[in-house]
């Protein structure tokens, strides 16, 4: 196979629609960090986004016979993982299982900002401030509908473009912006008391 770089998704596609399974090797290689990192964010667990993440490329390495190349695939990818996303987050909401903190495997929670460099600064309160941050965060996306998460999730920490969310989730780029406006407006009302 050519290099990497030179070879763009809808040759590999057509590729592993042809019988050549290193192809599919190569989408997941491309994809797999972005994907695992949705799928944590929207599910705000280790463990569900693992096995989210799992099911995304089983179900693409199944369907992709299927794929018939009108989007394209990140835009399908992204399209089944926030799909099997929004359903588990309906499924846990369900059985009433939130409590504004997911847990991982070892139960500890997950602070959103983990990943952030603590910086240079020695004050001793900054690690109590940014957990607090964290689960004010998690509270305020609890609030969301699944659908609202997602949205909000892809445009503002992902930075995808109004239209390119309305071809995953399905739907116009108006019914988009006017989701992501009351997502917003439910942040805003959640952290409002922050300074």
């Amino acid at each position: 196979m050519a290099s990497a770089v030179c070879i763009d998704d809808r040759f590999l596609v057509k590729e592993v629609q042809n019988g050549n399974f290193q192809a599919f090797d190569e989408l997941v290689r491309r994809h797999d960090r972005a994907i695992l990192r949705l799928a944590l964010r929207l599910t705000g667990s280790e463990s569900d986004a693992q096995d989210i993440f799992q099911e995304v490329f089983l179900r693409a390495y199944t369907r992709l016979g299927r794929f018939r190349l009108e989007s394209s695939f990140s835009t399908w990818i992204y399209r089944i993982t926030t799909n099997l996303c929004v359903d588990h987050l309906r499924r846990r909401r369900r059985r009433k299982e939130d409590d504004c903190v997911a847990r991982s495997d070892e139960g500890e929670s997950y602070d959103l900002l983990d990943a952030v460099p603590a910086g240079r600064s020695s004050d001793p309160t900054l690690p109590l401030a940014r957990r607090e941050l964290s689960f004010r965060i998690q509270c305020a996306l609890k609030r969301l509908t699944p659908r609202e998460r997602v949205i909000f999730e892809l445009r503002h920490y992902q930075g995808l473009r109004l239209r390119t969310i309305g071809d995953i989730v399905n739907t116009s780029e108006q019914a988009v912006k006017t989701s992501f406006f009351r997502a917003t407006q439910k942040m805003r009302a959640g952290l409002a008391d922050l300074r």
